[in-house]
């Protein structure tokens, strides 16, 4: 959104409006919030508490996604199509996906955090526990709904665990780790990185449809919002 056209929009709606709707631009930084950590290690009560919140999240997100029978998010694509393979529960594929990925991150010498084992335990384990207590959509337009609350509760889990200052996630760590070797800018690292998923979970049975394209399409603008969300919360406590 350009600066005139902010103008534009803000001269037509009412200041009380524009007031609220300020809190839904996305944000283009990580913003400091009051409870994030001074270091990968030093995990304080709140700070933990959070943490987990927004893993939770991420977890439901993730089985609202695989429920709605619309297609899974890039990387659940992969751990179903190892689940099918292997035999496994949803939950345990995409805690072996996240440990192969986690190995990838030696060589590119990323620092790992309390937030990076945190990611790879309990993201896993929600994932799965939504999973078990959901169940599976046939209805269009519920399965959609679905998708959307997905995306939503996926976007702000991602927000509050990233908040937290505790170290990536497997995945976001492979890919900060690839951009800061390769110099390649970060979407066509993450785009590599997800058709990488794709087509790996899509070969070994993985499900592939609207909902995978919508994840991929919204999730990155349901994080920014969320982290305009989270600034301004944090900056009204502090």
């Amino acid at each position: 959104m350009t600066t005139n056209f902010k103008q534009l929009i803000g001269h037509m709606l009412t200041p009380s409006l524009s007031r609220t709707l300020k809190f839904f631009v996305p944000s283009r930084s990580v913003p400091k919030t009051s409870w994030c950590a001074p270091n990968y290690w030093t995990v304080r009560p709140k700070t933990f508490l959070i943490l987990i919140s927004g893993l939770f999240m991420m977890g439901i997100g993730g089985s609202l996604s695989v429920q709605s029978n619309l297609g899974n998010p890039p990387w659940t694509v992969l751990a179903q199509g190892i689940s099918k393979q292997a035999g496994i529960t949803l939950g345990w594929a995409f805690f072996l996906v996240s440990c192969c990925v986690l190995l990838i991150w030696f060589p590119l010498k990323v620092t790992p955090g309390f937030g990076t084992v945190a990611n790879t335990l309990f993201f896993a384990a929600s994932l799965q526990l939504g999973v078990t207590i959901i169940p599976q959509q046939h209805n269009f337009k519920l399965s959609l709904l679905m998708i959307i609350c997905g995306i939503s509760f996926v976007g702000f889990g991602t927000a509050l665990y990233i908040s937290c200052g505790l170290g990536s996630g497997p995945r976001d760590g492979w890919m900060i780790g690839l951009v800061e070797r390769t110099g390649i800018r970060i979407w066509q690292i993450r785009l590599f990185n997800e058709c990488f998923a794709l087509a790996g979970g899509y070969l070994l049975g993985g499900k592939i449809g609207l909902g995978t394209v919508l994840v991929m399409l919204f999730v990155g603008q349901a994080i920014a919002i969320s982290f305009t969300l989270l600034d301004n919360f944090s900056n009204r406590k502090m």
